[in-house]
């Protein structure tokens, strides 16, 4: 099981970036993804997270109206949109899967059994 992802880079804030993460050695599309970041020195934390239905999504309060998680089963991916950016924005962003099947959304980082590598997010001033 591999999750990749891609679409990080540097923006200046105000910006967008779409970040991307395909899954690939089993299927998911019976199971919540999620979306984590970690900045320096802090904790891994939530970003956002969607079902396996995609009815169903969860955003962080410091995300929400700005950023936009979706999902397609077909290609056994999963969409993190991301505008108006912030400094503050800038972390290791990390896609994560659930082993179990049509599970609630989880918020946890170890509600969630596959790990991607992480893509860098730099937001400048």
């Amino acid at each position: 099981v591999q999750l990749v992802e891609s679409g990080g880079g540097l923006v200046q804030a105000g910006g967008s970036l779409r970040l991307s993460c395909a899954a690939s050695g089993r299927t998911f599309s019976s199971a919540a993804l999620g979306w984590f970041r970690q900045a320096p020195g802090k904790e891994r934390e939530i970003v956002a997270a969607i079902s396996w239905s995609g009815h169903v999504t969860y955003y962080a309060d410091s995300v929400k109206g700005r950023f936009t998680i979706s999902r397609d089963n077909a290609k056994n991916t999963v969409y993190l949109q991301m505008n108006s950016l912030k400094p503050e924005d800038t972390a290791v962003y990390y896609c994560a899967a659930d082993r179990q099947q049509f599970t609630v959304v989880g918020v946890h980082s170890y509600e969630y059994d596959y790990w991607g590598q992480g893509t860098q997010v730099t937001v400048s001033s």
